[in-house]
């Protein structure tokens, strides 16, 4: 079991260490289907598991993540559509702020709400900067927080944002291109957010291939999220 996911990935990015995430979203995935399903991500070595959706009722995580933890050793690491989603049964937290998008709710109305139950839990929370980018669809994470995601050929601004992020005290920059995106955050995009940054970088949304995978990576991904490829046994 890994001590510290923070740590973990830091010291990946410091080697060069490329690691993958398979994201699953309680409000598409059965708890009876765990087991199963948890055989198969053990099958492909990904280092983490992501659990969180932008439309999962309150307690389903709960249960979810526990049953999770019966069946795998793999670290579960919540990526939470709103407070809600959040249960000491994991072993992280990506405590996100949308920065990308100007509604106070997600940038920290949000957070305010959780730290009752944070305050006593035993999770490891990582400040998470999360920047949305235009996926070529309206993606269940721009319907809930109705915000508008930065253009692919804004790379300008998705920089700026990103090290702003990183100023703010961000320990991790996540560019996501949204569940089910058509296109894939630009690899271009991702090069160059990456020169600017000296905080891991985690990329996810759309990528449903080897080569766009390794395109990510090549290009300054230290963490790759796959999930609606995986959701469809799409090989990877």
């Amino acid at each position: 079991m890994i001590k510290s996911v923070l740590e973990f990935i830091q010291n990946a990015s410091k080697k060069g260490e490329k690691l993958l995430a398979i994201l699953l979203d309680p409000d598409k995935t059965s708890v009876e289907e765990i087991p199963a399903i948890s055989k198969r991500i053990e099958s492909i070595n990904t280092d983490f598991i992501f659990v969180g959706g932008s439309f999962v009722k309150p307690g389903i995580t709960d249960v979810f993540v526990q049953k999770l933890k019966e069946n795998t050793q793999i670290s579960v690491v919540l990526f939470p559509g709103d407070y809600s989603q959040v249960t000491n049964n994991a072993d992280a937290l990506l405590f996100l702020s949308l920065l990308s998008g100007r509604n106070p709710e997600y940038l920290i109305e949000q957070q305010i709400k959780s730290v009752p139950f944070l305050k006593n839990s035993t999770l490891e929370i990582i400040p998470t900067g999360y920047i949305l980018i235009d996926g070529g669809t309206e993606s269940s994470v721009l319907k809930v927080s109705k915000t508008t995601p930065i253009s692919q050929k804004n790379i300008e601004l998705a920089v700026s944002t990103a090290v702003a992020g990183m100023y703010k005290g961000k320990q991790l920059i996540y560019l996501e291109a949204g569940s089910g995106a058509k296109t894939v955050v630009n690899p271009q995009l991702i090069s160059e957010v990456k020169k600017n940054i000296t905080i891991p970088l985690i990329v996810g949304g759309g990528i449903r291939s080897k080569e766009q995978l390794n395109a990510a990576y090549k290009n300054g991904a230290d963490l790759v999220v796959i999930g609606t490829a995986f959701e469809n046994n799409i090989e990877i």
